[in-house]
């Protein structure tokens, strides 16, 4: 797998996540007590900014022309991100209710994250690799423009959503893979379930298959298979955010020349940093 270095492009959502831990099991009609934060979300941006530290980053989105996407906007610059979005509409937000385990449910309202129009010209470039959540296939105009960009450049995908796959289609969203051949195919266990990559692999394509604490398989373009131990011990309150810093440490990696087997490592040593965090923070939930 060869990655030339340069930029790494990020194309998709940038939106306010609104993280609900609630002290227990929600009360049907009545209320449940719960400490709310507010944060930058969107799983493009957190990749943006997560990867920002490690290879010159760009991210490219569209936010509403309001106060919160003015917001949004200067805390990914002030990250390191070049950004590089539109403004229309109203900004996004996504409420994740997040279980105590960690686990979370999100409820997205993607606004003006759906409706980005073609790009600028001179916004890729630069881009060496151009990196897209499915999140962004979702509806909306963005869903063109990212399907227009595919296959122009090297790209790798998050499949991102077992839900955003099946409104999608599993078997479009497969052949879409097959037609653009990303650098790398990244998903959960459940994703992986969804796209059949067990019993289907896609041809020509590296495949990493995260699966929590379990070993990180990686399905090499060649036929080879990887297996990658996850470090233990990781204490887990809140997993949101946790496979886009794992995204940019793999795709951080790759652009400095690294392997995928390294890239998974630096993946799940950034990964780590905020399962103890609200949202796709490394600040702890103390207040």
């Amino acid at each position: 797998m060869a990655v030339v270095s340069g930029v790494l492009g990020v194309l998709g959502d940038l939106v306010e996540d609104v993280v609900v831990w609630a002290d227990g099991p929600a009360a049907r009609g009545t209320d449940t007590a719960a400490r709310i934060f507010r944060s930058r979300g969107g799983s493009a941006a957190n990749v943006a900014a997560t990867a920002a530290p490690l290879v010159p980053t760009r991210f490219l989105g569209c936010v509403g022309a309001d106060a919160l996407g003015d917001a949004l906007v200067a805390q990914l610059a002030q990250a390191g991100v070049d950004v590089r979005v539109q403004r229309r509409g109203r900004t996004g937000s996504v409420v994740v209710l997040v279980e105590p385990d960690g686990e979370r449910t999100m409820l997205p309202d993607r606004a003006a994250a759906a409706h980005l129009q073609p790009l600028a010209a001179g916004d890729l470039d630069g881009v060496a690799l151009l990196h897209a959540p499915a999140y962004g296939l979702d509806g909306g105009s963005t869903a063109d423009v990212l399907e227009d960009l595919l296959g122009r450049l090297p790209v790798s995908i998050d499949a991102s959503s077992t839900a955003v796959l099946e409104r999608l289609g599993p078997a479009r969203v497969r052949a879409l893979v097959e037609r653009v051949r990303p650098v790398v195919l990244l998903a959960n266990a459940d994703e992986a379930r969804v796209l059949e990559l067990g019993t289907r692999r896609i041809p020509a394509v590296t495949t990493v298959v995260k699966d929590g604490a379990r070993r990180t398989t990686v399905l090499h373009a060649d036929g080879r298979v990887e297996q990658v131990d996850v470090p233990p011990g990781a204490v887990v309150r809140d997993s949101t955010g946790a496979g886009d810093a794992f995204a940019a440490g793999l795709l951080g990696a790759l652009l400095q020349g690294q392997g995928v087997g390294a890239g998974v490592v630096a993946g799940h040593a950034l990964a780590r940093q905020v399962l103890a965090s609200p949202g796709a923070t490394t600040e702890k939930g103390s207040t």
